[in-house]
């Protein structure tokens, strides 16, 4: 039996992170819909932070993990985060809820354009030409659903921002995936503990006045966050970031196809046009990173 590869193994790890979030993410949160926003966001972080502790206690980075909060600005950059991947989290839980999914694969497809143009505007990266017409396209499809609904896209946009923005944090950083979400969590951690003595107070807690599904399944609610990152941080180690970049939009098909096949949910003409340029976009930015990976070995050859 032939021994699997470095790249293999990556791609396995990074298919089986993005179907994760596809599918096992928000079929999660349709299950348990009746309870609060709130309380499942905060069982993210309260049953979550546990398991990334141990985690890194094991990996004996537990210590240099948290040697990290030494340093002002490092310090200052992983609370921007823990706003925005908090922010993040939410709404994705609103969309799920509100059986919007369809408004979140729109905002995940849309991601890494937002990424590329704050790439530019911040890191002083270079826009390639089919780079430049894909954000365009991209721009154009937001602002047709946004006349043909008369509304912004909020759940899409705010995916979206919040999750490139909280990339751009990251890579400023330079701070590993679970060490950071280790310390984001640990910022949120008195949030969400106050805002869950508040459910307790008001008696609006899921927790306890659930019965036993729901209280496992809030109990799991940090399983489900840190398997599929586990596994990407895995893939990043073995892959190349064109290889995950591309990968990636299986995320946002995962969840389309959820919500068109499995949820029902509406997809008129003015939807299907915008997605429509959306997915042209999204292989313009594709087949040009592609094509620039293969074009830098026979530069320096």
């Amino acid at each position: 039996m032939k021994q699997i590869t470095k790249s293999s193994a990556g791609v396995i790890f990074a298919i089986s992170s993005y179907l994760w979030w596809a599918f096992a993410t928000p079929i999660y949160f349709k299950i348990f819909k009746s309870v609060p926003v709130v309380e499942l966001v905060i069982w993210r972080i309260l049953s979550g932070l546990p398991l990334l502790i141990l985690l890194l206690f094991f990996r004996n980075k537990l210590v240099s993990c948290y040697k990290l909060l030494c340093t002002k600005k490092t310090c200052l950059l992983l609370l921007i985060s823990a706003f925005l991947i908090s922010v993040n989290w939410t709404v994705y839980v609103i969309s799920v809820v509100t059986d919007r999914l369809l408004d979140s694969s729109l905002g995940y497809y849309i991601t890494p354009l937002v990424t590329v143009s704050l790439g530019f505007l911040f890191l002083g990266e270079r826009l390639r030409k089919l780079q430049i017409v894909a954000v365009f396209i991209a721009l154009i499809g937001v602002v047709f659903l946004t006349i043909s609904q008369g509304s912004l896209p909020w759940i899409a946009m705010s995916l979206a921002a919040t999750f490139s923005l909280y990339g751009l944090m990251r890579k400023i950083l330079g701070v590993g995936s679970i060490e950071g979400l280790a310390i984001e969590m640990t910022f949120a951690l008195p949030v969400a503990v106050v805002l869950q003595w508040w459910l307790f107070s008001t008696q609006s807690a899921e927790i306890i006045s659930g019965d036993w599904f729901i209280t496992t399944g809030l109990l799991l609610g940090g399983v489900v966050t840190i398997i599929p990152l586990l596994l990407f941080a895995s893939a990043a180690t073995r892959l190349k970031l064109t290889t995950l970049g591309i990968l990636q939009y299986i995320s946002p098909s995962g969840q389309l196809i959820l919500a068109l096949f499995v949820y029902k949910e509406s997809f008129d003409i003015n939807r299907g046009i915008v997605f429509g340029l959306i997915w042209i976009a999204v292989i313009l930015y594709s087949f040009d990173t592609w094509r620039s990976t293969r074009m830098i070995p026979k530069q320096l050859s």
